[in-house]
């Protein structure tokens, strides 16, 4: 077990700073070109890794699902959304959403045993815990931008006055 929550720990941190580096690319580069950059070097990784380790039972994939075949596809999505989000909300914020909507929607995929995972019974504590880390986020985007007293972070918008006034 403690392996496994040390793994996880590990995990979280480089979506985390995965998240951050991409980004960084994405201002540079834009969009589909992070995309394309993030999934074909990682292709690239885990293609020499897993030859590397496995040799050719690496191609050995016996009784896989059809679809399974295209599970690689919601990456685009995974990077695309990301990269936007980190652009608009900011790394933290995007972060903290992300991971919610990735815990809530694994702990309802578990409750009804869809995609090929044993049903897992949805607990009131199960309930309590999300809602909690819900309400984490809530106030973490409360206390966004309040400084000094109430005073917002965000710049003035001198222009915007300017044309109100007019």
């Amino acid at each position: 077990m403690i392996l496994g929550l040390l793994l996880a720990l590990i995990a979280g941190s480089l979506v985390s700073l995965q998240n951050i580096f991409n980004s960084k690319v994405n201002e540079h580069a834009g969009s589909w070109a992070t995309t394309t950059l993030v999934l074909g070097l990682g292709f690239l990784a885990s293609f020499t890794l897993g030859l590397l380790f496995e040799g050719k039972h690496l191609f050995i994939l016996h009784n896989m699902k059809t679809w399974y075949w295209f599970s690689g596809l919601i990456g685009v999505g995974v990077v695309t959304c990301l990269v936007q989000g980190i652009k608009l909300l900011g790394p933290t914020y995007a972060i903290a959403i992300a991971l919610t909507s990735q815990l809530v929607f694994a702990l309802l995929w578990d409750s009804l045993g869809w995609l090929g995972l044993n049903k897992v019974p949805f607990t009131f504590n199960q309930l309590v815990g999300v809602l909690v880390i819900l309400s984490g986020v809530f106030v973490f985007k409360l206390s966004e931008g309040r400084t000094n007293g109430g005073q917002s972070k965000i710049p003035h918008n001198r222009k915007a006055d300017q044309t109100s006034v007019s």
